[in-house]
């Protein structure tokens, strides 16, 4: 039972909001996921109840018994994703209805209930049009929101748990760039891989980035922002970075980005590449891509440009690549030609500073 189709969300205004002028200091310098609005969503599900009980309220901790499932077993999954101010002064989300399909398949990967769409939504609206006030005006600011839900029945055997709690929190953000946009630098983990084959790599679960935690730290050792990680089988194929997938741009300006094949996230800022560069005649590979193919791309000149996606940056330029066998440079080392036409494309779309020719921009105020 799924439950949840029309469920009306019970109003719980916070009786001590953030004052204005302490709400203006915080947002001023907001920075990325270390502040939050006054309010959250909160469902409940049982089996055989399905989804209720769903509220706005104020923000606080969550009363949590030491035998809850999430604590030990992991059956936890999120979201990411932004609402932005309009040029009119409205407020749009960016494509939340991928973000509602995905949030179901890693329920459904691990055997959580799904939420229906509408809800999700719904879910989302509320603490948006409750918390309007919390958008930063700063240049590239926008409202972070995050959908969480995680087993919250009190039972420590090994089984799908039978209660779950489901979550919408937000944060104002500002410019994951400061000072402009900066290419990040890539270590090539000889030890850790991120999925393999009928795991969860598809899946946006918790686990999997407490899994690359010290492939991270193992990055940052060696001088780079971020780690690359290669297939769990022949460990030589590009699979994505710590939280974001991978794009390089040939010399003819095709665009080359690993499949969807169970072991990678299905970004939807990878989605929305693909598509605006499709549109504008660019060819695009979905294929597997090798470490030693990147190499030597840069080498020969093949490969041009290198660039990451994901939420949070949007679009990132790759500039160095390390491994333990050495490093390669791609490009000049900056941002590309093509890496920020497209970044700039689907900024503005975002915006609704640009024609939206895919419908992609979610008005809620």
């Amino acid at each position: 039972m799924s439950g949840g189709d029309n469920l009306e969300f019970e109003i719980r205004p916070n009786p001590a909001p953030v004052g204005d002028a302490d709400r203006a200091a915080l947002l001023a310098n907001p920075g990325f996921g270390r502040i939050f609005t006054d309010h959250m969503a909160t469902i409940r599900y049982a089996d055989g109840k399905g989804w209720y009980e769903p509220r706005v309220e104020a923000r606080a901790p969550i009363p949590m018994d030491p035998a809850s499932a999430v604590l030990h077993y992991a059956q936890e999954i999120f979201e990411g994703l932004k609402a932005y101010t309009l040029p009119d002064g409205g407020v749009a989300m960016f494509r939340p209805d991928a973000n509602a399909n995905r949030f179901n398949s890693s329920a459904q990967r691990m055997a959580m209930p799904q939420l229906p769409v509408e809800t999700f939504l719904r879910s989302l609206q509320e603490v948006i049009k409750i918390d309007r006030s919390w958008i930063p005006e700063v240049e590239d600011g926008s409202l972070y929101l995050r959908p969480f839900a995680y087993a919250s029945e009190v039972f420590l055997g090994v089984r799908p748990a039978t209660e779950y709690l489901y979550l919408v929190i937000a944060s104002p953000v500002g410019s994951y760039f400061s000072g402009g946009v900066k290419p990040v630098n890539l270590w090539v983990t000889p030890d850790f891989t991120r999925a393999a084959p009928g795991g969860t790599g598809a899946a946006k679960c918790g686990g999997n980035y407490a899994a690359g935690l010290s492939a991270q730290a193992e990055a940052a050792e060696h001088g780079c922002d971020q780690v690359v990680y290669l297939d769990a089988i022949e460990r030589k194929y590009i699979d994505e970075l710590g939280g974001m997938n991978v794009f390089l741009v040939l010399d003819d300006g095709t665009l080359v980005t690993p499949p969807l094949a169970g072991t990678i996230l299905p970004g939807i800022t990878r989605d929305s590449v693909i598509k605006l560069a499709q549109r504008d005649g660019r060819r695009v590979e979905e294929r597997q891509v090798s470490l030693d193919e990147w190499r030597e791309g840069t080498a020969s000149g093949r490969v041009r440009e290198a660039f990451a996606c994901g939420t949070a940056a949007v679009i990132t330029p790759i500039g160095v690549v390390k491994s333990e066998s050495g490093e390669f440079t791609n490009g000049d080392g900056g941002p590309g030609e093509v890496t920020m036409s497209i970044r700039k494309q689907l900024v503005n779309i975002q915006r609704g500073l640009a024609d939206d020719p895919f419908g992609w921009v979610h008005r809620v105020l």
